[in-house]
């Protein structure tokens, strides 16, 4: 039988990312992610949060050192992985994921959560490899697209439609 293991979360982090390097060079990070819900108590409407380990490796968790401070908007594609150890004579183990896909939330001006008060103006090459190379996804936000008087809808004219 198959199986299938993935993860795609929303949320905020609940601390700044901690990056370091193992021995080879790699660069890893660990950050913490709250995750909410809203969920129906009797009459009343109450959030739930639940708090997420993520591991980041390569440019990944560099880009998330540079460019992410704690409560920064973000989503977090990856997988679940069960860390066991023992200590003290007790076996223990955490349910982690480890993230292969970051993609930073919230507008680049101002707030959201950027070290230095805000990205608004990012270099270009710090974004991280292309998509092709699978660490870090550079989507199309219709949102953020040139508005235009275009019949095209979403902001372009029918000429320029991106697709």
């Amino acid at each position: 039988m198959a199986s299938f293991n993935r993860v795609i979360l929303v949320g905020n982090l609940t601390r700044d990312p901690e990056l370091r390097y193992i021995p080879s060079g790699t660069a890893v990070s660990e950050i913490g992610l709250a995750v909410n819900d809203r969920v129906k108590k009797g009459d009343q409407w109450v959030d739930e949060t639940t708090f997420v380990d993520i591991t980041l490796w390569g440019r990944t968790a560099e880009v998330a050192n540079e460019y992410l401070s704690k409560g920064a908007p973000v989503l977090i594609e990856g997988r679940l992985k069960l860390d066991s150890w023992e200590k003290d004579g007790q076996k223990r183990s955490k349910l982690r994921v480890v993230g292969e896909r970051m993609q930073m939330l919230g507008s680049r001006e101002g707030g959201g959560g950027a070290k230095g008060g805000g990205r608004s103006s990012a270099p270009a090459g710090a974004r991280g490899p292309s998509r092709d190379e699978g660490a870090y996804d550079d989507e199309f936000h219709p949102s953020s697209a040139p508005s235009s008087s275009g019949g095209g809808g979403g902001g372009f004219p029918d000429d320029e439609i991106p697709f």
